[in-house]
């Protein structure tokens, strides 16, 4: 009887822990488990403003300065995808009105330039090029129109949401409809030339304009200053904060009950907010060149600094939206596509071969065969390792069998599980003794740390000091920067 007792134990105990373990405070959605898979992407600025040679239309540029000479999507998303960006945001309309597709809902619009004699979708031309490339594609229709004369007025809303509801219509599945807070203040308005404030608590209707992007587009992450999906950064240097959380709780504004765009200069938005109520990661968005629309007096940034920003931001759990400008050709400038195409070979070449990959990894505590430290490896994010519940602190050590060389560590915790670990450090042996080399807090959806030199060993540990509940990892890699 006694021997039945310890067999049933036993068995109990190895059922118990193959459980999976329980999530942990807010979760991605499918579609934001989606959007963290794509990491890199565009954000197309071509309008007017770019033949005025501005960053901000008025609204009152004729409709026949749109006149590209040579355009070319393809050209545009094939540099796009040597950079590495995996998707393409097109502003199908900015604050100045021009909406790039034949849309009903303004005669000021594509139809009315020169442009394809008139017959021109620039929207469905981007689209076509990015889905024949392999990308993915999103909108962004400004909510502010400085060329609208309804603009300001209780008829407004009905033309944006018009807008949204074409665009949501025509031109396949979008991975994100993508907003920002610039609302109101001085523009054309018909003609008006004139400064109209509105009310962006209330104004544009969030709950039910959004609610036509859920309904119509249920894939789309919504991007804006406060999140719904997807969060700003709070900055357009490009960089999340050294620690960061994926979770967020949004602030109404002095003296409302709601948060709504424009109302994202939160000291917190750069590092989220710890066990924030929803799961919102932060995007970093910045420009190629120091502008969103082309200006020939600008260059693009360096592949160096371009590789440093995306270490801060994809290094970081957040996504790296990063602005294109086409010229008046219609096509990007030749030293933007080389720096793409640079920075593009620099990230594939510095990652194409984990140092780790046939490395013994051992554990201190493992939850069961199957979150075993095998997952770690396999470069599947599907796949973890896991600890027992009671254990919330744990070691890995990394024999590397031979010594290597590396200045980049990789770290992904399982996020469908939700962000849990707090605190760890990396260590790695040298002169027969452990020696620090990084102290971390936050790792979430990936983690690129960048040692400050070079370092060279046959052993790493990592050790993963804090977290409230047990510990889930689902990659490890080891890089030398190319």
């Amino acid at each position: 009887m006694i021997r039945l007792s310890l067999i049933f134990l036993f068995l109990s105990a190895f059922v118990y822990a193959q459980k999976a373990p329980a999530p942990y405070g807010a979760l991605p959605s499918k579609r934001q488990l989606a959007w963290h898979n794509i990491e890199v992407y565009g954000l197309i600025h071509f309008t007017p403003t770019t033949f005025e040679n501005k960053e901000w239309g008025f609204g009152d540029a004729d409709p026949k300065a749109f006149n590209p000479t040579d355009f070319n999507a393809e050209q545009i998303i094939k540099a796009a995808k040597a950079g590495g960006l995996k998707g393409i945001i097109l502003v199908a309309k900015h604050h100045d009105g021009f909406a790039l597709w034949p849309t009903k809902t303004t005669d000021y619009n594509i139809t009315q330039s020169p442009f394809r004699n008139g017959k021109g979708d620039m929207v469905k031309e981007i689209e076509q090029a990015a889905r024949n490339n392999g990308l993915k594609f999103g909108v962004y229709c400004s909510p502010w129109d400085r060329n609208n004369a309804k603009y300001g007025t209780s008829e407004y809303l009905s033309i944006y949401q018009a807008q949204l509801k074409e665009l949501y219509s025509n031109y396949g599945e979008l991975f994100m409809s993508w907003h920002d807070g610039a609302n109101g203040g001085d523009g054309y308005y018909g003609g008006a030339r004139e400064k109209r404030s509105i009310d962006n608590t209330t104004y544009y209707d969030w709950n039910n304009t959004w609610g036509i992007t859920r309904k119509m587009q249920p894939m789309a992450n919504i991007f804006s200053d406060i999140g719904w999906d997807i969060r700003w950064v709070g900055n357009e240097n490009g960089n999340a904060a050294e620690t960061s959380w994926a979770t967020f709780t949004p602030m109404p504004p002095e003296g409302k009950n709601v948060a709504v765009p424009g109302q994202a200069n939160y000291p917190q938005s750069p590092a989220g907010i710890r066990n924030g109520k929803f799961w919102m990661p932060a995007e970093c968005d910045v420009p190629l060149r120091k502008g969103w629309f082309y200006h020939t007096t600008e260059k693009p940034k360096t592949p160096e600094k371009l590789f440093d920003l995306y270490l801060k931001s994809v290094g970081r759990g957040a996504g790296l939206d990063l602005g294109l400008a086409p010229d008046t050709r219609g096509q990007l400038h030749e030293d933007d596509v080389e720096a793409l195409k640079a920075f593009g070979d620099l990230v594939r070449n510095t990652f194409a071969n984990n140092l780790a990959k046939d490395a013994q990894i051992i554990p201190t505590n493992i939850r069961g065969k199957k979150y075993n430290v095998t997952a770690l490896l396999d470069n599947n994010k599907k796949s973890y390792w896991a600890t027992t519940d009671q254990v919330h602190q744990a070691s890995l050590e990394i024999n590397l069998k031979t010594a290597k060389t590396f200045d980049i560590v990789s770290l992904q915790e399982y996020i469908p599980l939700g962000q849990r670990i707090e605190a760890y450090n990396i260590e790695i042996f040298e002169n027969n003794s452990w020696k620090k080399v990084y102290d971390g807090t936050s790792i979430g959806a990936k983690r690129l740390i960048k040692l400050e030199t070079p370092v060279t060993t046959s052993k790493v540990r990592l050790n993963i000091t804090q977290s409230p509940v047990c510990i889930t990892l689902s990659e490890i890699g080891l890089y030398k920067k190319s």
